[in-house]
């Protein structure tokens, strides 16, 4: 933990003027901490009720959707058993795969899917499939889920940007990164920076 404190001071010292959200802060010095790239206070937007929502969802034991493994491998256990919250990825669930397969699409895209058929599912990160993020877009203008927050940081040259801008330009409370950067570990510094706020203060 030293090494991390003294990290996030010196991190601190560099953003001290950036004028940031207050309820942002802890967010956007995670995701910098996890990167080393300063460059993130800039690229980092939300909605304007995103962490409300997502402490309520929280709060009240939801379920998490991730688009990678790595994003449950990264996330803080202790803070997911201390909400009563779980996260899950899909696209390596046999059906998921068949399914795909089938239709001629992303396992990302169905993961998506599936998950919407789950109501518990009130947080999606998706940290590296563009296709995930347009999907989510695309079910909640239909009507079909309604996420309490998208945390959409896909990161690539190939439709992530644009991904993102369909997001921002939703009804969906979001968190984003503008542009190419991003990646699963960004979804995951987003998501537990979140949490530990809550959990800190419980």
């Amino acid at each position: 933990m030293g090494i991390e404190n003294d990290s996030m001071q010196i991190i601190e010292r560099e953003l001290a003027h950036v004028a940031l959200p207050e309820e942002l802060k802890d967010i956007i010095k995670r995701v910098i901490h996890t990167t080393a790239d300063f460059e993130y206070a800039h690229l980092f937007e939300a909605h304007p009720q995103a962490v409300e929502l997502a402490q309520k969802a929280l709060q009240n034991g939801c379920s998490i959707y991730a688009d990678t493994s790595m994003i449950v491998a990264g996330v803080s256990k202790p803070s997911l058993k201390k909400l009563n919250c779980n996260i899950e990825c899909f696209v390596h669930h046999p059906d998921v795969v068949e399914q795909a397969k089938s239709k001629g699409i992303t396992r990302s895209i169905e993961g998506i899917n599936k998950a919407s058929d789950n109501d518990q599912f009130k947080i999606f990160v998706i940290g590296n499939a563009p296709t995930a993020l347009v999907r989510i877009c695309e079910l909640a203008k239909e009507g079909k889920i309604k996420p309490d927050l998208v945390i959409g940081v896909p990161v690539g040259f190939v439709g992530a940007a644009e991904s993102k801008e369909m997001l921002r330009e939703s009804d969906i409370p979001h968190m984003i990164i503008r542009g190419r950067k991003g990646g699963s570990t960004v979804g995951v510094a987003i998501l537990n920076a979140i949490m530990y706020q809550m959990v800190k203060r419980s």
